[in-house]
C-alpha cells in the first residue's frame, strides 16, 4: 500500500533502525518496531520487520503473528521457515516438522530449504531424537561445493549433530568444512574445531589473563621487560544464542537517502541486516 510521504518517511526510519540494531541491541529494534507498526500495521514489511524484532527477543508467539500477515499480505513462501522455528521456541518441535512436509517448502529458494532443513533438524532434536537429526541434515546440500552463508551453516549443524551422537571425529571433519565455507563469519565453527582439536584462546584485553602470563613469564625467568612478547590469541567469533533459522541469510538493500523514494513502501526494505550505526531510541513521529 502507499503512504503519505512525510508518514513513509518516519516508517521507514523506524525500519532502517530496527535493520541497524536487530543482531547488536535487539531490544532497542524491538522498540522501534513496535512504532512502526503503530504508525503502518497494513504494511507488510512492517509486519515482517516487527516479526523478526519479536524473533530476536524470543517473544516468538508475536513473531509467528506477525510473519503470518505479512505472508497473508504478500502470499511469498521465503517466511516459512522461519515460522517454524517459532513453533520450536514455542515448544511445539511436532508443529514444526509438520511444516517441514508441507507443499510451501517446495517453493522456497535453495537457502530457504536448507533453513528449513535445519529447523527440521533442530526440531528432532528438541524431541531427544538426536540420531533422527543427524539423518535430516544429510542431503545434496551437505556435499555441496558452494561458498555461501548456507552451505555453512548446514556444515555446522551436521557437524553439531554429529557431536551430539559421539562421532567426534566425524564432527571434527564437518566443522572443518563449515570454516571453509563460512568466508562472512556467521558461525563459530573455527572456535569449535579448536575446541576440539585441544587448542586454548586467550583474550589479549583481558586484564586477569595478562597477569597470569607475567606471571608465567616470572615463573620461567623471562624478565617483565620480555614479557610483551609473549604471543596471544583473541577468539573473534562470539557463539549464537540459538540454533535458529534466517539469521545468516540477512542483508540490507538501501537507507533513506532520498525521501522522494519513500512514498510507497510496497517493495519491501531489506531490515534483516544492517550496519552498525546506533541512535537513543525509537524514531516517534510528530511532524506536519
Amino acid at each position: 500500500m502507499s503512504l503519505p510521504k512525510t508518514l513513509a518517511e518516519d516508517v521507514a526510519r523506524n525500519l532502517v533502525m530496527v535493520a541497524r540494531l536487530l543482531d547488536e541491541d535487539p531490544e532497542a529494534a524491538y522498540g522501534y518496531s513496535r512504532v512502526a507498526l503503530r504508525l503502518a500495521s497494513r504494511v507488510a514489511a512492517v509486519r515482517e520487520a516487527a516479526g523478526f524484532a519479536s524473533y530476536g527477543v524470543a517473544k516468538y508467539a508475536e513473531a509467528l503473528a506477525e510473519f503470518r500477515a505479512a505472508r497473508r499480505m504478500t502470499g511469498s513462501p521465503h517466511l516459512w521457515p522461519v515460522m517454524a522455528d517459532c513453533e520450536r521456541g514455542l515448544g511445539r518441535p511436532e508443529r514444526a516438522l509438520a511444516m517441514a512436509g508441507e507443499p510451501e517448502v517446495g517453493k522456497l529458494d535453495k537457502a530457504g530449504q536448507v533453513e528449513m532443513r535445519l529447523v527440521a533438524a533442530g526440531a528432532r532434536r528438541d524431541m531427544g531424537q538426536n540420531e533422527a537429526a543427524v539423518v535430516t541434515l544429510q542431503s545434496p546440500e551437505l556435499a555441496s561445493k558452494a561458498v555461501q552463508p548456507w552451505a555453512a551453516r548446514l556444515r555446522y549443524a551436521y557437524a553439531d549433530a554429529l557431536l551430539a551422537v559421539d562421532r567426534e571425529a566425524e564432527a571434527r571433519e564437518w566443522f572443518a568444512k563449515a570454516v571453509e565455507a563460512d568466508q562472512n563469519g556467521v558461525t563459530d565453527a573455527s572456535d569449535r574445531l579448536a575446541e576440539l582439536d585441544g587448542v586454548e584462546f586467550t583474550d589479549a584485553l583481558d586484564p586477569e589473563a595478562e597477569e597470569a602470563e607475567l606471571a608465567a613469564a616470572e615463573n620461567s625467568g623471562i624478565g617483565l621487560e620480555d614479557a610483551g612478547d609473549v604471543p596471544t590469541a583473541r577468539s573473534g567469533v562470539p557463539e549464537r544464542s540459538r540454533d535458529r533459522a534466517p539469521e545468516g541469510e540477512r542483508s540490507v538493500s538501501g537507507g533513506v537517502d532520498d525521501p522522494d523514494e519513500l512514498d510507497d513502501l510496497t517493495d519491501e526494505p531489506d531490515y534483516r541486516a544492517a550496519p552498525t550505526d546506533r541512535t537513543a531510541g525509537p524514531l516517534e513521529t510528530g511532524r506536519e
